[in-house]
Parts: structure tokens; sequence; C-alpha cells
């Protein structure tokens, strides 16, 4: 984990442990909220992280590229597999895979399949839980440029206001990485401080009224059951190889 006495506005690792008070969680509330929640959007789907997901997202971490992107270090597919437990259990993660809902459609294709990058709302600071780090990962590089990121920040915006009560959502983003930089500036985040030490830019948006409004009624979003979606895909699938037989 970084150290923040280097720089004031200074991030940690996204996919290292964060702090916790005496061993026991500062939040208020669990982000286990999300383990049987799906949100359907436009073109993707956010979906609980889960092992079935962990071999694909040690294959994304391997590449260089997100390396840097993600200020990460390469991990052995059992201490993803450890992360990927932590980041369930933790009160102060609240991570989705990003599928496409396109192929997530077919029920022939396996789900790691749909697979194209991960979001996560982190809560950084335990004396103020309404205070959010968004983080979005667009992992396949076919998806990217084609708006999926703004997508996929908005609906992750949406449920962080709807369901967690954020009311301010910070982005920490590195220097070189122009195309981030450039999205949420468009989604009117602001630039608050540099740090040099860690070569990223923090980003800032308070979700006032205004914000509010246009998170709720005009961000096209459905919550669905997880396991009864997947249960459904799953005898879909089932009827189909009957009927092919």
């Amino acid at each position: 984990m970084r150290s923040t006495s280097l720089c004031e506005q200074g991030s940690t690792d996204g996919r290292a442990e964060r702090v916790k008070c005496a061993g026991v969680s500062c939040f208020t509330f669990s982000m286990k909220i999300n383990e049987n929640t799906m949100l359907e959007g436009q073109r993707v789907l956010l979906v609980p992280y889960n092992a079935e997901h962990v071999p694909r997202y040690h294959e994304w971490m391997k590449s260089p590229e997100l390396q840097q992107l993600t200020a990460s270090e390469p991990l052995t597919l059992e201490q993803e597999y450890d992360m990927q437990r932590s980041w369930r259990e933790d009160d102060d993660k609240c991570t989705f895979i990003i599928l496409d809902t396109q192929k997530w459609a077919d029920p022939s294709v396996d789900e790691e399949t749909c697979m194209l990058g991960d979001v996560n709302i982190f809560l950084t600071d335990s004396t103020d839980p309404s205070l959010a780090e968004l983080e979005v990962m667009i992992a396949e590089e076919s998806y990217r440029g084609k708006g999926i990121g703004k997508e996929v920040t908005l609906m992750m915006m949406r449920y962080g206001v709807k369901k967690l009560g954020i009311k301010r959502f910070q982005a920490k983003i590195g220097l070189d990485n122009h195309t981030s930089i450039a999205m949420f500036k468009k989604l009117h985040f602001q630039e608050v401080s540099v740090c040099q030490v860690f070569k990223e830019v923090t980003l800032e948006l308070t979700v006032d009224e205004s914000v509010q409004k246009t998170l709720l009624e005009e961000v096209q979003m459905k919550e669905r059951d997880y396991r009864q979606t997947c249960s459904g895909r799953r005898a879909q699938k089932g009827q189909n190889d009957t009927q092919a037989s």
C-alpha cells in the first residue's frame, strides 16, 4: 500500500487492501449490498465479482499497460482469488464486473467470455461514508473509445447515490491517462489536485440537486436479481440444448 504521507492527495493502490480501524471496519454499512445485484444498462451489465470471473481478470492484469493504468502489481492466480474474496467481503469496496449485454443475451456464451472490464467504488474516509473514490477499467481494448466507460461510470454513480448515499465522488487518474481525464471532465468532475509523487490527478464531483436529478431521472438502468437472472439463463441454455439434440 502506498503511504499517503508522501502526497496529501495520494491514492492507495485500488487492488490493495484498504486501511481498517483496529482491525474492524470503520464504515457504517456493508458493501455486500451488491452481492446479488445486476445492473442493466443499454450496452452493458454490471454483475458482482465472483470466483468464476477471476481467471480472465488475472489474464487482464498481466498486461503492463493495465498495471500502469491501475497502479497495480502483478499477482499470482491464488493471490487474485484472495483479492476477489477480499473485495466481496470488505465493507469499504463495491465492485462490479462489466459484461457485454449483447453477448450475455446468448445463453450459450459463458459469462466469463462476456467480460470487458470492472468498476469500483471505494470508501476512503472512515469519517465520511458519503465520499467515494470511483474507478473504471475497460480492460478489453476493442471496447475502448465507444462510450462504454461513460455509460458504466454514470450507472455506478447512480447506484452509489441511490443505494449507498454517496454525495461526493473522486477519481484519481494517472497523468498520462488523457482519455480517462477527459471523460471525467465531460461528466463535470473538477480537478482539485495533482500529485507528482504518484503522477496522478484527483478529480471531484459534488452530488448537488441537479446532479442527483440527472443521475436518477436520465441514466437508463434497471436493477435485477443476479442469481435469479442467471438461473433463468441456465434454464434457457438447457432448453436450447434439448431442442438442438
